[in-house]
């Protein structure tokens, strides 16, 4: 066991971002551009972080080091940046071609009280497409962020538009937030085909197939609000169900593997009304094909059973954590170890996350941690027992020293990743549940 050191005041090894970090969230909206009103630096962190040491990503458009910033000074602490904002945001617009402005203010603008709502006012009176969001990385990290930049975006660009018709079998999709989790836009593109296939139309609001700026202007058109997090989004869909009269779907786990995805789409249905009719033919193709592939995995797996790990631990925020921990102990029939929750997900949510753990498969209960701090996981981590099976670790980056001194295979899939290049990978879904065991047993295969 690693030797302890004492521990002090400050997080280690953070598995998230500020809230500022919400930027990216309008980075993967098409033709959304952020603009930050933060220190020199805050962009350049959140940027390393969520993107480019998260899976090497990269961020297009208006992302990574292209995002305009104030670089907040003692100068604009002093006296006040409200006019150094309103000439970025000028010399902005004038440089960037873009269809949604989202202004986000760090710790420092918030704290001295800049007003950048009035800042961000004049433009919008103007006529201009842009938008204040009060993102302060005191409030939390970038999950907190991605609500206050959605709800932002939603109550000062879509506007009021409560009587609006809805179309039946439209639905907003809110998903994944955008760069934290590593494989989120191969994730989007899964989740989207399996709706799409099942007879869903979805307003698709970030990432790949997402029609942009002009999309959110179809949200109050749906006929109901999708969330699939344990946590994220909720705040979202109550607002939207407030706002424009939309009922919301909660599905807490991701679904991963074949039980588990016809299950949500069998759900999805049902909650909406639709005829089951295209979504049971796309079961039985995607299951057929699904078992085909996983029946000739069973040859490797029950001939050298004995070298492959049967105990598994999950770090990771808790969408992550909840949707592998599941598939790998209902599907695979793995034993979960220790299940480490980072994302700090808000109290009236922890009692539900936590009695999913309970119930991750028949007879099968674990009992999670919440842990910020990664010095804490590691000390957590390291007194995880794995018996004589090869651990097998799923977490981040900062968990490879642990799972190099309990010998372990380690499989990135929770930010940061920096051991990892990720285009368009998932591991949810049908599809994305066989590639997981990919990864996880070549890795087993090349470690024996």
């Amino acid at each position: 066991m690693a030797k302890k050191t004492k521990k002090h005041g400050a997080i280690t090894h953070p598995h998230f971002g500020c809230t500022v970090g919400g930027a990216y969230s309008v980075v993967a909206i098409k033709g959304a551009v952020p603009i930050s009103n933060c220190g020199p630096g805050c962009m350049y962190k959140q940027y390393f972080h969520l993107s480019f040491l998260n899976g090497f990503q990269g961020a297009t458009g208006a992302g990574g080091g292209n995002i305009p910033s104030t670089n907040v000074g003692e100068n604009d602490i002093v006296f006040g940046g409200a006019k150094k904002l309103d000439a970025l945001i000028q010399s902005t617009l004038a440089l960037y071609s873009g269809d949604l402005f989202v202004v986000l203010t760090g710790c420092s603008g918030e704290l001295v009280g800049d007003d950048v709502g009035s800042v961000v006012r004049k433009y919008q009176e103007a006529g201009y497409p842009v938008v204040a969001a009060e993102t302060g990385g005191f409030k939390g990290t970038n999950l907190n962020g991605h609500e206050i930049v959605v709800k932002a975006v939603i109550d000062q660009y879509v506007g009021e538009k409560p009587d609006t018709p809805k179309k039946k079998g439209l639905l907003n999709l809110w998903f994944e937030t955008p760069y934290f989790n590593t494989n989120w836009r191969g994730d989007y593109l899964e989740l989207v085909r399996i709706l799409k296939a099942s007879g869903f139309q979805v307003n698709v609001l970030f990432g790949p197939q997402s029609g942009g700026a002009k999309e959110w202007k179809k949200i109050p058109e749906a006929q109901f609000n999708l969330v699939v997090s344990p946590w994220v989004g909720v705040g979202i869909a109550e607002h939207l169900k407030e706002k424009y009269n939309q009922p919301y779907l909660h599905i807490p786990v991701i679904p991963i593997g074949e039980e588990a995805t016809t299950a949500f789409i069998r759900q999805v249905v049902e909650f909406s009304g639709i005829d089951n009719k295209k979504a049971e033919k796309f079961i039985k193709e995607e299951a057929e094909l699904y078992y085909y592939f996983l029946d000739s995995f069973a040859d490797l797996f029950s001939e050298y059973w004995f070298g492959l790990p049967s105990r598994f631990s999950v770090v990771g925020d808790s969408a992550t954590n909840l949707a592998y921990s599941k598939f790998l102990a209902d599907q695979i029939g793995l034993v979960p170890v220790k299940q480490i929750i980072t994302d700090n997900p808000p109290e009236r949510f922890r009692e539900a996350i936590t009695e999913q753990f309970r119930n991750l498969s028949e007879g099968v209960s674990v009992e999670p941690e919440y842990l910020e701090d990664g010095y804490l996981v590691e000390q957590s981590l390291d007194t995880a027992e794995f018996g004589q099976s090869v651990p097998l670790i799923l977490g981040s980056t900062w968990e490879g020293d642990v799972a190099k001194r309990k010998n372990a295979l380690l499989i990135e899939i929770a930010a940061p990743s920096s051991e990892k290049v990720v285009i368009n990978g998932s591991y949810i879904g049908y599809r994305g549940g066989l590639r997981l065991l990919e990864d996880i047993y070549t890795a087993s295969v090349a470690g024996n």
